[in-house]
């Protein structure tokens, strides 16, 4: 049950009533910013909350129970508010959204409407639609560790401890195709596939800070990527390219001497060994280690 102030609560029950919505968003860095679709600025708690955005919501649905309820904001993409660059570059994925009902003529008289996240966002021309998760969304997600062979770190997290400097290579692109391909001279000394499921960290150039996936590296250092870069890639762009780990227990050792850290199970048993039935004179049935 929502707590409305007395103020609020008379204005909502007068005749007349000056309410907007405003929404305050607060990204995975940290950074907050605010919208609302008034015609005029409007400041509480700290934050202004830009009229400029255009912002328009959408028929919210709420779900009993722990069913994901949510709705839908749209707006333009301007220069002051929400800007394709942005968006492009993931840095509102998931990010908190908090939605108030205020009345825009004395906004100490507010209501939290609902607490949720970003979803899906589409593009069209120069607006965008965004998706409103519920935070009920949260318990869709696996929580803890998972028991399977593979190793559920990523490398060079705090619990890889794979150092990335001396597995990143700094390269320029010498040849580029799109927003999708390139090859690096830097990168022909190395086997084909030493990188493919790494990263791309564009450091010069019209991508510089974004990061994107290894799809497959190639002979003479060719890399494709999972996701076009944002803008077209063009020779002199630079970059970092991360090597790949397909997590499991023979890449971490061969490739990584990290074998320490391997955080896979690689004699835990396969669902094929699992539903399988012992047959006379097979053998393996002591009770000894399974290796993989």
């Amino acid at each position: 049950m929502r707590d409305v102030s007395p103020a609020l609560a008379n204005h909502l029950a007068g005749g007349v009533t000056t309410l907007c919505r405003c929404w305050r968003l607060t990204r995975a860095d940290g950074a907050v910013s605010g919208y609302t679709d008034h015609d005029r600025d409007l400041t509480f708690e700290g934050v202004i909350y830009a009229a400029a955005s255009g912002l328009a919501p959408s028929e919210a649905e709420t779900q009993l129970g722990l069913s994901v309820g949510g709705g839908e904001v749209a707006g333009a993409l301007t220069g002051a508010g929400l800007t394709e660059a942005d968006i492009a570059a993931g840095i509102y994925d998931d990010a908190e959204v908090a939605g108030f009902l205020v009345n825009w003529a004395d906004v100490s008289q507010r209501l939290l409407l609902d607490v949720g996240s970003i979803g899906e966002i589409r593009r069209a021309d120069t607006t965008f639609s965004a998706e409103l998760r519920s935070a009920a969304h949260r318990y869709d997600q696996p929580q803890g560790r998972l028991f399977r062979a593979s190793c559920d770190a990523d490398l060079g997290d705090g619990r890889c401890g794979v150092a990335l400097g001396g597995v990143t290579v700094a390269a320029v692109v010498a040849v580029a195709d799109g927003a999708i391909g390139f090859s690096a001279a830097a990168l022909t000394g190395f086997a084909a596939g030493w990188f493919t499921g790494g990263r791309v960290i564009f450091t010069t150039g019209p991508n510089v800070g974004q990061t994107r996936m290894i799809k497959s590296h190639g002979a003479g250092g060719a890399i494709q990527l999972w996701e076009p870069a944002q803008a077209p890639l063009a020779p002199g762009d630079g970059v970092n390219v991360i090597a790949g780990c397909d997590k499991t227990f023979e890449t971490c050792k061969a490739k990584f001497a990290n074998i320490a850290n391997f955080r896979g199970f690689p004699h835990i048993p396969t669902p094929d060994f699992i539903l399988s039935y012992a047959r006379s004179g097979e053998g393996g049935h002591d009770g000894g280690r399974l290796d993989p």
